[in-house]
């Protein structure tokens, strides 16, 4: 059989290559092009592991700090059942509850859809919660027939941000030295690896952080803003495929805001850049962070229609 070209070395497929198609499966687009590949070739088993991290970035000085969740985070607390929500009994009905059963709601969609493609997996499922508030579920479906591991969690998250954390996040002066800043943050996060080597990798993650007033000023507004992406990274190229997967982020992007796909593909393709070696990671898609000047509501159904 005649070998695909390879990936190790590829660039980001430019704008002009790629033109709007329909999709007409009810799956979520990203896992028909994936199911699709997942036939089309020989498989072999792959496995690939992989880890999330909290991240605060800057585009000012485009230094990024990694903050450990278990300092500033309480201990998790295994649960026997999901709960209603995670939220603290007194948040009802605001962005905070709202955010939260979107990322329920596309968590119980997407698995759904996994597992129709597997048709032999089926997800385990981990609840966990924290005594002050917040909590999530950890899916994950592993040695299935088509996928050797799917991970898709949510999580809603309180907290303490240190100092250093806040100018960072938000391009504080360092001349602006508040309390710690108590935050929340909820969000889901996907990867899914399929058995066959010719598929690809798909990495998605979505999410809203908001910090409370300063411990020391008090009543001082809300800081907001929603992040996330999604990406993809073959081991071989397969050009109308690629070509699909940025049609339909332009799409989802082209709902909200025309400019929305270019600049956050642009991003996507600044963030992924692996400078010692002169080559992006993967075959792009979209990222975006610190994102809060659009009106809110529009920005929760982006994030979450994605």
């Amino acid at each position: 059989m005649q070998m695909p070209p390879t990936a190790s070395f590829c660039s980001t497929c430019p704008l002009s290559l790629f033109s709007p198609s329909s999709v007409t499966s009810p799956t979520p687009t990203s896992i028909c092009c994936l199911a699709k590949l997942t036939t089309n070739y020989y498989p072999k088993q792959l496995v690939l592991p992989f880890s999330s991290r909290f991240k605060f970035h800057t585009s000012s000085n485009q230094q990024t700090f990694m903050i450990r969740a278990a300092v500033s985070i309480e201990k998790e607390t295994p649960e026997t059942q999901r709960p209603q929500t995670f939220l603290r009994e007194s948040e009802g009905g605001d962005i905070r509850a709202r955010f939260e059963k979107m990322i329920r709601d596309a968590q119980d969609s997407v698995c759904e859809a996994i597992e129709a493609v597997d048709k032999a997996g089926k997800f385990k499922e981990d609840v966990w919660s924290r005594p002050g508030g917040g909590g999530g579920i950890s899916r994950v479906l592993q040695d299935g027939a088509v996928w050797e591991k799917a991970g898709v969690n949510v999580s809603v998250v309180y907290g303490v941000m240190p100092p250093e954390a806040y100018r960072a996040a938000k391009a504080a002066s360092a001349d602006h030295k508040p309390g710690p800043i108590p935050f929340f943050a909820a969000g889901i996060s996907s990867v899914l690896h399929p058995k066959n080597p010719f598929a690809p990798t798909l990495h998605f993650n979505y999410r809203y952080f908001e910090t409370d007033a300063p411990t020391d000023a008090p009543g001082a507004p809300r800081q907001w803003w929603f992040g996330g992406g999604t990406d993809l990274t073959p081991a071989y190229i397969f050009e109308e495929d690629v070509k699909h997967f940025h049609s339909i982020q332009k799409k989802a992007c082209d709902k909200f805001e025309p400019t929305f796909y270019p600049r956050f593909k642009k991003w996507c393709d600044d963030y992924f850049y692996i400078k010692h070696r002169g080559e992006r990671r993967g075959l792009g898609g979209i990222f975006f962070d610190d994102l809060n000047d659009y009106d809110q509501d529009m920005l929760l159904s982006f994030a979450t229609g994605l």
